[in-house]
């Protein structure tokens, strides 16, 4: 701190030179947020009773489950979560799959590929044991082969929205 002194008329001024504000005691509490757990006793039992508005209750990411009207809160039933479980008695399968079991890559299949896992192995039945007719039909055919192809595509088309 450096004074310097000026005479001017019998009186003495003397003037101080700081390198801090001078804060007179007040803090700017905007820049340091009190959340639930900071400040004194004092201090969380006044929120608790009527809280300020400039401080906010943190929820700490939690969903509230309803709303506060008046000084009473009113709970919603339809916001309170339900974790809904499947029953898993007798279920076969292991929770866990280990990071060490191989990764199986597969492309898809093509016509000719499903073609042959569907349908040559009944064709070539029937070619040996001789149950085509003259135009390469199977004389006695079965499901899949009766199909017309809208029934077969509304089988398809049955299929897949019960997967999706």
């Amino acid at each position: 701190m450096e004074l310097n002194t000026l005479c001017a008329f019998g009186k003495q001024f003397v003037r101080g030179i700081s390198t801090t504000a001078c804060a007179c005691g007040k803090r700017n509490f905007r820049k340091f947020p009190i959340y639930n757990k900071r400040g004194t006793k004092a201090f969380k039992a006044k929120q608790a009773k009527n809280p300020h508005p400039d401080v906010p209750i943190h929820t700490y990411g939690v969903r509230s489950i309803g709303y506060k009207k008046g000084s009473a809160f009113m709970k919603i039933d339809e916001l309170v979560p339900e974790i809904i479980v499947p029953d898993l008695t007798g279920f076969k399968l292991k929770p866990y799959v280990s990071y060490r079991a191989i990764d199986i890559v597969q492309p898809p299949l093509t016509p000719e590929e499903l073609f042959g896992a569907v349908y040559v192995k009944k064709i070539t039945e029937d070619f040996k044991k001789g149950k085509l007719g003259p135009d390469n039909q199977s004389l006695e055919p079965s499901a899949e082969e009766r199909l017309t192809a809208e029934e077969a595509r509304e089988k398809v088309s049955s299929i897949r929205s019960d997967i999706v």
